[in-house]
């Protein structure tokens, strides 16, 4: 991408991305660059840890106008690690959450995880994958855990549609909620990557629930618009 190519918006949207990145103290922007175009940005470079390579993708969705986010950063180790050492450490991060289920199994390979077993609820499961993230030497997690299938009560999705009124950073009435055999099925529109997570947890948290479709589209109001809320 060139930059006669971009508008004043794109680089707008590329700067603040990267000056948010330069900001966050988790993230060692040096060695990652941005680019943007119609609002969706592209993060490419390295960082040294798994945890950085996600934390630099939530600051970059933060952004006002961020729509999408395409994560091209790779995870570049400045100390190895050999996969038994990975899958102790892996091991241990998976005992000390309480909210993890004992079945929960690790597979290491060339430092990418990858997680089996069945859990009782869905947060479970991203519980899950968010206690091994932080494991150093971890280049990649696959979350292949099963919610094991429960009844799901007649008026769950008015019971979710009432939490996400209860959130306070979601605009419900953006937000439409349907439930399909387990599955909780978000459409609608937020403004921005914050409201659109907060509503995939929201969904997450109901009792039955074993995956959400998050088709939620990003649409952030105008500059103008943003600034005069601001």
């Amino acid at each position: 991408m060139t930059t006669a190519s971009l508008t004043q918006n794109d680089i707008r949207v590329r700067n603040e991305v990267r000056h948010s990145l330069e900001w966050d103290p988790a993230v060692d922007a040096s060695a990652v660059g941005v680019s943007a175009h119609d609002g969706a940005v592209t993060l490419t470079g390295y960082v040294d840890s798994y945890a950085e390579k996600l934390t630099a993708e939530r600051v970059a969705k933060r952004v006002r106008g961020v729509r999408a986010v395409a994560n091209d950063i790779a995870v570049r180790l400045k100390l190895e690690r050999t996969d038994s050492d990975i899958a102790v450490d892996v091991v241990r991060a998976l005992e000390l959450r309480s909210t993890i289920p004992s079945g929960i199994q690790a597979a290491v390979h060339a430092g990418q995880v990858t997680l089996t077993g069945k859990a009782a609820w869905l947060y479970q499961k991203v519980d899950s994958e968010k206690a091994v993230r932080h494991v150093r030497g971890v280049r990649n997690v696959i979350n292949r855990i099963s919610v094991a299938p429960r009844p799901v009560e007649r008026d769950i999705h008015h019971r979710i549609a009432e939490a996400l009124h209860r959130t306070a950073n979601v605009d419900a009435r953006r937000i439409a909620v349907g439930v399909d055999d387990g599955t909780a099925i978000l459409t609608g529109h937020a403004a921005s990557w914050l409201q659109r997570d907060a509503a995939e947890r929201a969904a997450a948290s109901a009792p039955g629930i074993v995956q959400v479709d998050n088709r939620i589209v990003v649409d952030p109001p105008p500059l103008e618009i943003a600034e005069e809320i601001c």
